[in-house]
């Protein structure tokens, strides 16, 4: 048996030598890959199967490679697996041609070999693939949480969507930032797009608050609109001293009042701002 499994082995990387050119086009054409982009995967199965041990260490590596690549293409873990498999068609051509006993029973092997490279690959796509949703993701959580500079001294955030845990600290982290790259003291969040505020939202608002005001800053809660505030009074979420404005309008002119900027209303809708003198 073991002899028998030796020789079958040994033919499958005789005909792995010799027909190497032609089972590589085919393999090109089967997996619709360049001929260059697999010739390494080719030859680094070919060493491994030379040694005694068949450490496919470095085979993985490159199908891992493979996968990740496939991956950032858009390709599905099925187009990835097939490339694969169709190393498996395109010997067996040469074995077909061959023959000979012994490159029959070497193919089954060989086939056994390819299927839990070709599972490999689905493994690793599938993880490659959950890094790029991930990493596309948190762009999407930066963008979705801009902070803005409205006055000299003060900055905003205005929140759209949901406010959970992880978006909670993305936006702690970068009003912290810009309160110490622009040295303001006031700062604005306006929860004017924030569908709806339970216990957890607050949690996260009040976090916020304070991790400003040890930075020195004062902040201002904006957007409140009647349903948010019925729904604050039902639960008896309490923001302590915090202030509240119904507008952004509202918290821009108290922020304004608090620099020492006096805000006068005119006879249009037009704001008139002007510093007061010391």
């Amino acid at each position: 048996m073991t002899v028998h499994a030796d020789a079958s082995r040994q033919r499958i990387e005789e005909l792995l030598s010799t027909s190497e050119e032609q089972i590589l086009r085919r393999w090109s054409t089967i997996a619709k890959a360049p001929i260059d982009e697999l010739r390494e995967l080719y030859q680094a199965l070919r060493t491994a199967l030379a040694q005694e041990a068949n450490d496919l260490t470095d085979v993985r590596g490159l199908l891992a490679e493979l996968s990740r690549s496939r991956a950032r293409q858009g390709h599905t873990p099925s187009d990835t697996a097939r490339a694969v498999y169709g190393l498996k068609e395109a010997l067996y051509e040469a074995v077909e041609a061959d023959g000979g006993a012994e490159a029959l029973r070497g193919f089954i092997w060989f086939s056994r070999l390819i299927d839990d490279l070709g599972l490999y690959t689905i493994e690793t796509y599938s993880t490659a693939r959950e890094k790029v949703i991930m990493d596309q993701a948190e762009q999407l959580l930066e963008l979705s949480t801009p902070v803005v500079k409205l006055w000299e001294g003060i900055v905003a955030v205005p929140l759209v969507g949901t406010l959970d845990s992880a978006r909670t600290q993305v936006v702690m982290e970068k009003l912290l930032q810009i309160l110490v790259d622009t040295g303001s003291e006031h700062a604005v969040i306006d929860i004017t797009g924030v569908p709806a505020v339970d216990t957890q939202v607050a949690q996260h608002l009040l976090k916020t608050v304070v991790a400003a005001r040890l930075m020195g800053a004062e902040c201002v809660i904006s957007g409140i609109s009647p349903q948010i505030a019925y729904t604050i009074v039902t639960l008896g979420i309490e923001f302590g001293d915090i202030v509240t404005k119904a507008t952004l309008a509202d918290a821009l002119a108290y922020a304004l009042r608090r620099s020492g900027i006096e805000v006068n209303e005119g006879r249009t809708t037009r704001i008139a701002v002007r510093a007061e003198e010391s």
